[in-house]
């Protein structure tokens, strides 16, 4: 069949220009292209672009391929380096449906020996957007994938003071041993940071179906972190599952990292393996160290609410005391130094007050920067021979800036100590409540290096009630108020200790020289009404069969100071004793114990007064005649049973 002249004629005339197109690139190539295109992006970037060496096109629908010798691409002015990036050649996949509907799509990208400065502006411009005030978000180009055969990479934030240069070579031989190692140091958000590492050949920057192989270890400021596994989309992060290991000096050293407040520790290191999927993040199975206790567990965060939210289940096999400090606002390790006083410096011209309660303030500015749901399980504690604990089970609540430990559950001296405590960080000072149960709790066991805990039987039982505000503990506790009560109902107690309490000369002799027995303890009652940090006692009294003891004063929370007399009542005739009110003052750190030094004088001069009259009446100013009495034990430890429950309140938990 013979096509008709006119069908000829206008068939001719559209494929004209593509023979002649054909043809004129078969003569001059594709470097035509260059000027137009330089020009173009001049135009529209306000920045240069410069190919320099051969340009050349396969063509191919949807994806032509497109390459370029010698490229440069010039920087904005405000930049520090001259070119956002220059390669000995560019070759590139241009995804024409998405040019057509003017985005920039480049599927597959390869730089040869590339130099990429990236850089973002103190006021928000960065240096890969291309519209001319470098600030519109759409205006970049979409990389998917993005191969790099040797080269030097670059990225500075001023806001952020952050500098990162990296070095990357090629690795192994042929396509399938092919990859690239690299290596970083510089500084991030003012930490100095080095990395090392190495991955796949080609970077899955959104390809979400192809997983990344990577191995790194690098270090930021005092944290050092070793990963080795696969990462889907460099720049999502769709997916992640690598094995992670963790070493710093604090875990608070976190929060620059992932923006989620940690407490203050000692130096830590875990092991496990981290997962990530949609808004979820998982290490699982991790273990390690933090201070001198080992710890291991699971912890999640999800990221897809108002802030992320984290469970952690952590348990601890052996869980030194000393690492309990952030619990209560110590420094991390203080527990113990707590009880001893801190030396004073040679130098200093005035004496310094050694603090015993702790006084590190909490970071509430942090609070609001995760929600959280942790328990931690221990069953034993290294170093608590002062303080015998075991069995912890403690629960931290962290919502809306608002801290929960309930339960604070201790075994304490084969007793129990359970504790519910608040801190609302939404208010400026830190608002606290904290109850605490004391029940059970061994004497002998609870104070096992001293002369109470070797020669003493009996169960403690307590409740506190205190509410205060403040940034750390101690300012919380000198502005408390509330209700602190002990009771030790029955026992036995050494009557050596007893008549030293009484000052009974004789008697104390007696016994040295006989040796010391136990006597009944009948109760022990201590009742303190708390007002802006100051203990005012309202019962405070110890009964045994040959002593009773009944105290006032106070002790100011605040100064961390003792002002507290014990005045005793023998229930028997003592031949010698002196008969003197017993002071406890000082402070927390340093307590002093004294007697009434003019009391105790008096005596001694009427003894020797009487004793040039007759050596036998000296005896009479010593004497403690007593008889005391018994005190009412049923009805002390009632009353102070019932004092929680003053103003209608429940006791504590």
């Amino acid at each position: 069949m013979t096509l008709p002249r006119s069908l000829k004629w206008i068939a001719g005339v559209l494929l004209a220009p593509v023979v002649l197109a054909a043809l004129f690139i078969a003569i001059f190539g594709w470097n035509w292209l260059r000027g137009p295109i330089e020009r173009m992006t001049t135009e529209r970037t306000g920045r240069v672009l410069a190919i320099n060496g051969d340009l050349t096109v396969k063509f191919g629908w949807p994806l032509p391929h497109i390459r370029a010798a010698a490229v440069s691409f010039a920087n904005p002015a405000w930049a520090r380096e001259k070119h956002m990036l220059t390669a000995d050649a560019v070759d590139v996949t241009l995804h024409l449906p998405q040019l057509l509907a003017r985005n920039i799509v480049l599927p597959e990208v390869s730089l040869e020996r590339p130099v990429v400065f990236l850089e973002q502006a103190a006021d928000g411009r960065r240096n890969w957007l291309l519209d001319l005030e470098q600030k519109d978000e759409s205006a970049r180009v979409r990389i998917d994938r993005l191969s790099l055969d040797r080269g030097r990479l670059g990225y500075d934030d001023v806001a952020q003071k952050t500098s990162i240069r990296a070095e990357l070579s090629t690795t192994g031989a042929g396509p399938a041993a092919a990859g690239v190692s690299f290596s970083a140091q510089g500084q991030y958000k003012g930490m100095p940071l080095k990395a090392s590492g190495k991955g796949g050949p080609v970077l899955g920057l959104r390809d979400e179906d192809t997983a990344y192989p990577l191995q790194t270890e690098f270090t930021v400021g005092h944290t050092a972190v070793k990963a080795a596994g696969t990462i889907t989309s460099l720049l999502k992060f769709s997916a992640v599952d690598m094995r992670l290991a963790v070493r710093g000096d604090s875990l608070a050293q976190l929060f620059p990292l992932l923006g989620i407040a940690f407490p203050e520790t000692r130096a830590y290191a875990t092991d496990g393996h981290l997962l990530h999927q949609a808004n979820s993040w998982r290490y699982e199975e991790f273990s390690g160290r933090i201070g001198g206790s080992d710890i291991a567990g699971s912890l999640q965060v999800d990221t897809g609410g108002k802030r992320p939210a984290m469970k952690a289940e952590l348990v601890s096999k052996v869980l030194d005391i000393a690492d309990l400090g952030p619990l209560i606002g110590a420094k991390p390790g203080s527990v113990q130094a707590a009880k001893q006083a801190a030396p004073v410096p040679a130098t200093a011209p005035t004496p310094v007050l050694a603090r015993v309660l702790p006084d590190m303030p909490f970071k509430t500015d942090r609070w609001d920067s995760v929600d959280a749901e942790v328990t931690l399980k221990a069953k034993t504690f290294r170093h608590a021979r002062e303080l015998p604990l075991e069995d912890l089970v403690a629960h931290l609540s962290l919502r809306d800036s608002v801290l929960k430990l309930d339960p604070l559950d201790f075994g304490v001296a084969g007793g129990q100590l359970n504790a519910v405590i608040s801190l609302d960080g939404r208010s400026d000072p830190i608002q606290a409540h904290a109850r605490i149960k004391a029940r059970k709790i061994q004497l002998a066991k609870l104070f096992p290096t001293s002369e109470l805990g070797k020669s003493s039987i009996g169960q403690l039982n307590g409740d506190f009630d205190l509410k205060g505000q403040g940034s750390s503990v101690r300012r919380m506790l000198a502005s408390s108020g509330g209700k602190v009560d002990l009771v030790v109902a029955g026992g036995k107690i050494s009557k050596l200790m007893m008549e030293k309490a009484g000052l009974h000369l004789w008697e104390i002799l007696e016994l040295k020289m006989a040796g010391d027995r136990l006597v009944t303890l009948r109760c022990a009652v201590a009742g303190f009404d708390v007002k802006q940090g100051n203990m005012q006692a309202n019962a405070l009294i110890f009964d045994t069969e040959v002593t009773t003891i009944i105290g006032t004063g106070s002790i100011d929370l605040g100064d961390e100071k003792l002002d507290l007399t014990l005045n005793q009542k023998t229930k028997y005739t003592s031949p010698v004793a002196l008969r003197s009110p017993i002071y406890v003052r000082g402070s927390f750190a340093k307590p002093a114990v004294s007697v009434d030094k003019g009391q105790v004088a008096v005596r001694a001069i009427g003894a020797l007064a009487l004793g040039l009259v007759n050596p036998l009446l000296a005896l009479i100013p010593l004497i403690d005649a007593g008889p005391g009495k018994d005190s009412d034990c049923g009805e002390l430890v009632r009353d102070a049973r019932a004092l929680p429950r003053a103003n209608g309140k429940k006791p504590g938990p």
